[in-house]
């Protein structure tokens, strides 16, 4: 049985509602699945995990937010080399840029992209949260 923690960052809970149904895809697909905050994770758990699905929403100028989720991301980034992981995040406006970005920087640090990065503006609709669990199900 594989092992997949899901950390997210959200402000208002959209991105929250991407990782339970990232959660609930990587269970449905046999995982053990640990859901963090933010805060609640570091570069020492990284190793404890299989695999990793990270989420963030787009801030600012299409960036990660940067107080406490982009710190904790950047701390976790050398010992992504190897790992399995997935993105996901919600955006208000813009085209996605963000996470493209994201995406460019986790292949550079060698990381495993089990698939494209999910997204969806604002919240989550039925389309997202199904691709959403299809990312739980790639990470298991």
């Amino acid at each position: 049985m594989s092992k997949v923690a899901v950390v997210y960052w959200s402000s208002t809970g959209n991105t929250e509602s991407m990782a339970n149904a990232v959660a609930d895809g990587a269970k449905a697909a046999g995982a053990e699945v640990s859901v963090f905050e933010t805060a609640d994770f570091d570069a020492a758990k990284v190793d404890g995990f299989d695999a990793i699905a990270f989420g963030c929403p787009a801030m600012g100028d299409e960036v990660l937010e940067e107080d406490e989720f982009e710190p904790m991301f950047s701390s976790c980034e050398a010992k992504l080399s190897g790992k399995k992981i997935g993105l996901f995040g919600s955006y208000g406006w813009g085209d996605g840029e963000w996470m493209h970005n994201w995406e460019d920087k986790c292949r550079e640090d060698g990381a495993l992209l089990v698939s494209d990065g999910v997204i969806c503006q604002e919240e989550p609709d039925d389309e997202a949260v199904e691709k959403c669990k299809e990312l739980g199900k790639a990470l298991a």
